[in-house]
């Protein structure tokens, strides 16, 4: 009866709330269904904005919530506390919820985000319980980031004094290591990969210890070949800190997706979630909203390869052009970091005060340089953009640790580490990056000749949709 009762519920919500998304209706019954079942469900919503479909999960929720976690981001659990509740208020509906590491002693709704999701499975709390997670193809990069183990020099000399007997071996260790790694550096404050020895001969330094304090004895029990590690200089203290990421989340979660009944909802198909296929029993595409305005997108045909000569020159001269004539505010994305640092200088020559790099601080024609990562996470922080210039395709790069530590990972399964690792990334993350400039009815440019040159290229206009091209630069 959850399904008829979620049903009936939303129709009366969409009665006062006509733009809430029309295949919430369908959304609320799979979720409903999936909650009386326990299926392991796989639900692809073709949506341009997450938030449309919140009624669809949360009023099922509403009805039943014993024994359900719900995993969050801090974005999300705003949207949540201040728009979804009390639109459920409204209706009449309650849900009671519950936060923080601990699980409900009750029947609330259990809400975490991936810190305390990651702790709260450490210590074994979802046993039999159901995971709701939106969102689902930002999942394991949200779960990496949560799981990040860090050692600062801070810590060294927190275990040297713990243990005095090891002292110095830990600080020879240290010294060898850091003469390698400053060494080795061929720019200020680089990202250097580190070598698995290197754990290893940590690791056995500390393996007769009773006793470990965190971080360290996070690190000793990671496994070599899951995690990927590097360390972050800082040349201007001498200094560098040691980072641990895991390779692929779902390979370590396996046995509890297989044991715990769950429903994903994600913006990405099925075939990105290669290490989870086999375990969905509910597989379920919902179509998109049933008007979407297009958005004007701005590709040139002809345009240099990132790795011509010619390619710096191109992005200021394009992004000139773009930028001349613009009241809104204009972002400028480029991943990698050398080519935004000088493509932010030479616009700034042009266009004085306007310009600024990785800030929320921005005037009304402000132009806002920034890479991917930073503009995902601080978008809804910044005003809407009139316009959205991606210098680069914002491949993850081979040159960061992490992403090195992967391919070499999926080379080794003899999978291709471009089109089942990379180019997926990169068509879950573009509808984020251009969701707020969709909002404001904006448009786009992209000055990656790529585009157009590889077969591939195809697969991106397609996750743009809708749009309308824009074959030349006019005044408005």
């Amino acid at each position: 009866m959850i399904e008829a009762y979620s049903h009936n519920y939303l129709k009366s919500l969409l009665k006062k709330h006509a733009l809430i998304w029309p295949h919430n209706l369908t959304l609320s019954r799979l979720v409903a269904r999936s909650l009386r079942r326990r299926d392991k469900s796989f639900i692809y919503v073709e949506v341009t904005n997450h938030d449309d479909y919140w009624p669809g999960i949360l009023i099922p929720l509403c009805l039943n919530t014993l024994g359900t976690v719900l995993v969050v981001s801090r974005s999300q659990k705003m949207r949540l506390y201040q728009v979804e509740i009390p639109r459920l208020r409204e209706e009449g509906l309650t849900l009671p919820v519950w936060e923080g590491p601990e699980p409900p002693v009750n029947g609330n709704l259990w809400l975490l985000d991936h810190t305390h999701w990651i702790k709260a499975y450490e210590k074994n709390y979802f046993n039999e319980r159901q995971l709701i997670i939106p969102e689902a193809e930002l999942f394991s990069r949200r779960l990496r980031e949560a799981m990040t183990i860090k050692i600062s020099s801070a810590n060294w000399d927190q275990l040297r004094r713990a243990y005095p007997s090891l002292s110095s071996k830990l600080i020879n260790l240290h010294k060898t290591l850091s003469q390698r790694l400053f060494s080795e550096a061929i720019r200020p404050d680089a990202l250097l990969r580190m070598h698995s020895v290197d754990v290893i001969e940590l690791k056995s330094v500390l393996k007769d210890l009773d006793y470990l304090p965190e971080p360290w004895l996070a690190f000793y029990r990671i496994d070599n070949e899951k995690w990927a590690s590097w360390a972050e200089l800082n040349h201007k203290l001498l200094d560098w800190t040691w980072y641990f990421q895991p390779l692929e989340p779902y390979q370590m979660l396996h046995k509890l997706f297989l044991d715990n009944p769950f429903v994903f909802l994600s913006g990405s198909p099925l075939n990105e979630f290669h290490h989870l296929e086999t375990i969905f029993n509910v597989k379920v595409k919902l179509g998109g909203p049933i008007y979407k305005e297009p958005i004007k997108l701005f590709v040139p045909f002809r345009q240099p390869l990132p790795n011509a000569e010619c390619f710096a020159e191109h992005l200021l001269d394009q992004s000139r052009r773009l930028i001349l004539g613009r009241q809104g505010v204009t972002v400028v994305i480029l991943d990698d970091d050398q080519l935004l640092r000088r493509l932010t200088s030479e616009l700034a020559a042009e266009f004085g005060k306007r310009v600024i790099f990785q800030s929320t601080v921005l005037e009304t024609n402000g132009i806002l340089c920034c890479s991917s990562s930073w503009w995902l996470s601080f978008q809804e922080k910044c005003p809407l953009p009139e316009q959205l210039i991606v210098a680069l395709l914002p491949f993850s790069s081979l040159e960061l640790p992490l992403t090195a530590a992967r391919v070499e990972a999926f080379k080794k399964q003899g999978l291709d580490w471009f089109r089942d690792l990379l180019l997926p990334e990169l068509l879950s993350l573009l509808p984020k990056l251009v969701l707020p400039v969709r909002k404001n009815q904006g448009r786009i440019a992209i000055l990656d000749g790529r585009l157009r040159s590889r077969s591939w290229g195809k697969k991106i206009f397609t996750v743009l949709e809708p749009w309308s091209p824009l074959d030349r630069l006019l005044p408005d």
